[in-house]
């Protein structure tokens, strides 16, 4: 990722205090969106799926890390930032994490498929469980699982937002071609 700076992640035991998360929301072309952090890392980015985020009615409890995060995503759909120079920690098992590492690598304007990243992380044939951690990714817009496609070109899934529309929204932000559904492969 050449832009986020991947911070490690907390030691064993680490309490999980509740008072160390902050998060900040905003408004976006594709709904409203919250971006949590914790410890001096950003940890999630949620995109309402129409059931509300998940601190909705509470107050932000936002610092300097958050609002750089929330000026960033804007700067991306205004157009103006094409990538994100934040610290993230990324939590989940260790192909998790090298499938979210390959992913950001994946440009703006550029699109992947599930195989290409099964064979960017040593596992060519595991096209289904490459498909479970981009679908798992913590970090969307931030770490760009919207860039996968299926291997025909096709808009496969989502899991972010509205799913499909919210994807295909994306991709026409970033100029990329696509086709609307999968292909079959004859």
């Amino acid at each position: 990722m050449p832009d986020l700076a991947l911070v490690p992640p907390l030691p064993p035991g680490t309490r999980d205090d509740p008072g160390d998360l902050r998060f900040v929301r905003l408004h976006s072309p594709i709904g409203r969106i919250e971006i949590h952090s914790r410890l001096r890392a950003v940890e999630r980015v949620v995109v309402d799926d129409g059931t509300g985020l998940p601190h909705d009615g509470r107050e932000e409890h936002q610092d300097d890390l958050l609002e750089a995060a929330r000026r960033q995503v804007h700067d991306y759909f205004d157009g103006r930032r094409r990538q994100f120079d934040l610290p993230v920690r990324l939590v989940g098992t260790a192909f998790q994490q090298s499938v979210w590492s390959a992913l950001g690598e994946v440009a703006w304007g550029a699109t992947t498929t599930y195989g290409r990243l099964g064979a960017a992380v040593g596992s060519p044939q595991a096209g289904r469980a490459v498909g479970g951690a981009v679908a798992t990714n913590p970090l969307p817009l931030l770490v760009p699982c919207h860039r996968v496609l299926g291997r025909t070109g096709g808009v496969t899934g989502y899991t972010v937002g509205e799913g499909v529309p919210t994807k295909q929204w994306l991709l026409r932000h970033e100029g990329i071609v696509y086709r609307a559904g999968p292909v079959p492969v004859g």
